[in-house]
């Protein structure tokens, strides 16, 4: 399974920036895909997921409201739209993915398909 991220970047505090994911077909199409977030040394921790069959999607205390994720199935792609940003969302940005249903409907947790990750700035 590949991954493969894009759009991070600098901005100012209060900008907008969308992060891509682009993903191989299988997991596209029979899994679930998200965005975490890390700053060392703290934990990863989960922002936003989408369920790929149906597009529910969750999101993290912390982001809802100013983040958004979807879908463009003719891309395969996955993108978080990030609004209204601060400079505490300053981290590495990880793509994620995984196929197997108790993970897609279980939250932030367990995924084993990760991007190389893109990094954050907000100054």
């Amino acid at each position: 399974v590949q991954l493969v991220e894009s759009g991070g970047g600098s901005v100012q505090a209060g900008g907008s920036l969308r992060l891509s994911c682009t993903a191989s077909a299988y997991i596209y199409n029979h899994g679930c895909m998200g965005w975490f977030r890390q700053v060392p040394p703290k934990q990863r921790e989960g922002v936003a997921t989408i369920y790929m069959a149906g597009g529910s999607t969750s999101y993290a205390d912390s982001v809802k409201g100013r983040f958004t994720i979807s879908q463009d199935n003719a891309k395969n792609t996955v993108y978080l739209q990030m609004d209204s940003l601060k400079p505490e969302d300053t981290a590495m940005y990880y793509c994620a993915a995984d196929d197997r249903p108790w993970v897609c409907r279980g939250g932030f947790d367990g995924y084993q398909y990760w991007g190389q990750g893109t990094q954050v700035t907000v100054s």
